[in-house]
Order: C-alpha cells, then sequence, then structure tokens
C-alpha cells in the first residue's frame, strides 16, 4: 500500500524538485544588469499585476464617475422638469388673472352704460344637460337676486334667472329651447317674438305682414315681456326667408358669446326708467 503510495506521488515528487532546481539557477543566474532571473521574474510578474490593477482601478473609478454623473443629471433633470411645470402653472395663473382683469373692466364698463341697479357675479358652473342652456353664477338671494331678473354681459342679453338659492342662481340662457323674449327690429320698430334655437341663435316670429326685416338688422328688446328692460342687444339678424306676405324664417345670432362668459351682471332693479337707456353692448354689435 505504501508502495503504490510513493510510486503515484513520484511524478509530482520529480516536478516539485525540477520547479525546485529551475528557481534555484533562476536564483544563482545574473542578468546583464546585475540582478538574479528569478528576481526580475518576480519584480516583472509584479509589475504587471500592479499595472492591471490600476487599469482596472480606472476602469472602475470611470464607470462609478460616469454614474455618478448621470445621477446629477438626472437629478437636474427632474428638477428642471418641476420648475418647468410650476412656471407653466404660473404662467396659466398669470394669463387667467389677467383675463379676469379684462372681463372685470368690461363689465364695469357694461354697468355703467345702464340706469339700472345692477349686482355683479361670476359664473362658477356650466349647465349639467345639454339640452338646458344655462350657467351658475355666484350670486343669490342673500345679494338681492331674485327669480326672473334679467342677466346681461358685454355683448347684450344673456338670460333670466331660473333659479335663486340662497348664494347661487341658475341663469337660463336666452338661447335656450324654452327661452322667449320680446324684440323689436331696432332700425323699423317691427315687433315680434325671439325664441331659442339651443345653439348661438334664435329664431324671430309672430312678425306682421307689413313687418321690415333684413338681414344685418339689429334686434333688442322690446320690454313688453316684464323680465328684460327695452333697448338691451339681443343680437342681428342673419337670415330672412319669406313666402308671399309672410315670413317663414328668421335666424337672430345671438350678441353674447356663451362658451366665453365669465362674468354677468343681474338688473335687480327692472323698472322703465324715464329716458330711453342707452343699448348694453351696442358698441359690440357692429
Amino acid at each position: 500500500m505504501a508502495r503504490r503510495d510513493l510510486s503515484s506521488r513520484a511524478p509530482l515528487l520529480l516536478a516539485a524538485v525540477i520547479v525546485a532546481h529551475v528557481l534555484l539557477v533562476s536564483a544563482q543566474v545574473g542578468t546583464a544588469g546585475g540582478p538574479s532571473l528569478l528576481r526580475t521574474g518576480i519584480v516583472g510578474l509584479v509589475t504587471r499585476l500592479q499595472e492591471g490593477s490600476w487599469l482596472a482601478a480606472g476602469v472602475l473609478r470611470s464607470i462609478v464617475d460616469g454614474y455618478v454623473a448621470l445621477w446629477h443629471v438626472r437629478e437636474e433633470n427632474a428638477r428642471l422638469a418641476r420648475d418647468a411645470e410650476a412656471l407653466r402653472g404660473a404662467l396659466a395663473e398669470a394669463r387667467a388673472s389677467a383675463s379676469g382683469t379684462e372681463g372685470l373692466r368690461a363689465l364695469a364698463g357694461v354697468r355703467a352704460s345702464v340706469p339700472w341697479t345692477t349686482t355683479g357675479a361670476r359664473v362658477v358652473a356650466g349647465s349639467a344637460s345639454p339640452d338646458y342652456r344655462s350657467v351658475t353664477i355666484d350670486k343669490g338671494a342673500r345679494d338681492g337676486v331674485r327669480r326672473n331678473m334679467a342677466v346681461i354681459a358685454q355683448g347684450g342679453v344673456v338670460g333670466r334667472v331660473a333659479i335663486a338659492a340662497a348664494s347661487a342662481s341658475t341663469v337660463q340662457f336666452v338661447v335656450d329651447r324654452s327661452a322667449a323674449v320680446s324684440g323689436r327690429v331696432e332700425r323699423t320698430r317691427s315687433e315680434g317674438i325671439a325664441l331659442g334655437n339651443g345653439d348661438a341663435t334664435l329664431r324671430f316670429e309672430y312678425l306682421s305682414a307689413t313687418a321690415d326685416v333684413q338681414p344685418d338688422d339689429a334686434v333688442v328688446t322690446a320690454g313688453l315681456d316684464g323680465i328684460y328692460p327695452a333697448g338691451l342687444a339681443l343680437g342681428r339678424v342673419v337670415e330672412v326667408r319669406r313666402a308671399g306676405p309672410a315670413y317663414t324664417r328668421v335666424t337672430i345670432k345671438a350678441a353674447v358669446d356663451f362658451s366665453r362668459l365669465e362674468y354677468v351682471l343681474v338688473i335687480v332693479s327692472p323698472r322703465q326708467p324715464d329716458v330711453a337707456p342707452p343699448r348694453a353692448g351696442a358698441e359690440e354689435g357692429g
């Protein structure tokens, strides 16, 4: 058994002896510079290992630096994106504020042009149903607003107060399908009833056979319905159709842009003045 183990280890022992002999010889043999071959080889191996470690460390450092730099860039981009979003929000608020200021200034001009007592209100909501053209305003019974009070804006007639709650009211547009107002052609004084079409127009009906109505005629309130004072701008005639002596269709485009309403005036003293009032929105009718 011991002989078998010795015979199996013989090659390993022989190789170890050879390596030791080579190392011994290398240590004894000098190079042209003086140091032995073994020392020179060890120094060269260590130098290569150092160079390799430095190279690896440089590569690792570059990767780490690049990652850190990329992380900072991402943080900076995120910060810039937040700043840009904040600036956009501030710009939108500034524009809204400027628009609101212009609207209030225009409303003040309308208030100065009419002889009735009015209260200003802001539009806070639109109609929940597309079949009922209306808005909600932020003034109600506590502010003296009552049902069937006329509501006007910069262009002319908006509609009437349909519901007056304590602190808010619903205003039915004059163009709603169930709305009606007595009207008068300003040029000829021909009178009729303006009925809402549900869009931005009204149809002018119940005109006499002798009535004179032409496209581009201005139509104002006649003051005969007990809601709207006389002389408020309703709109302008955009279409006239006749069949013989009778009118079959007279269409009025409303004076007010209902899609851009922000502020309105509620007329809280609808009594007719002794002197005919200037027509609200007359300057916008042209």
